[in-house]
Order: structure tokens, then sequence, then C-alpha cells
């Protein structure tokens, strides 16, 4: 795994979070060809979302912890 994650990614798993995702749905709207933009391809890659079922994604372990921690940096200190 990367030593952070990229902000694409992150918005990935912010998507994926928010409610059930099926597989196509995820396609849909994170594959890219473009060396660029590979956040779908990068989480795989890195083990933060998996296929569940064959027809759904979720975020993995990996991929909720990273996004909880990445969350808590983010909020504004008191």
């Amino acid at each position: 795994m990367r030593d952070s994650v990229n902000p694409a990614t992150l918005e990935l798993l912010v998507w994926i979070s928010e409610r059930p995702r099926t597989y196509t749905e995820a396609i849909e709207a994170w594959r890219s060809d473009c060396p660029r933009h590979p956040a779908w391809d990068d989480a795989l890659t890195d083990g933060l979302v998996q296929a569940v079922n064959g027809s759904e994604v979720a975020l993995t372990a990996r991929g909720r912890a990273e996004l909880t921690a990445r969350l808590a940096d983010s909020r504004p200190s008191p």
C-alpha cells in the first residue's frame, strides 16, 4: 500500500462509504484509462476496496481504517 492515499482515491472511499454501491455503478463512475486518474485501480491494488458477491463493492477493513484516519486528520482542532 502507498504511504498516503491520493485525493481522488480518498474521494472514491468516501463515495463508496456513503451508501451501498453496485460494481457496475462503481466501474461506470470511477474506471479510467487515464494514468493520471487511476482511483479505482489504485484502490483495488492497495486493498482498500473489494467486490462483494460479484455485484457490490465495499470498503475493506484497510479501506475503512484509511478513510477514518484521513477524515480524522482533516477535522479542525478545537
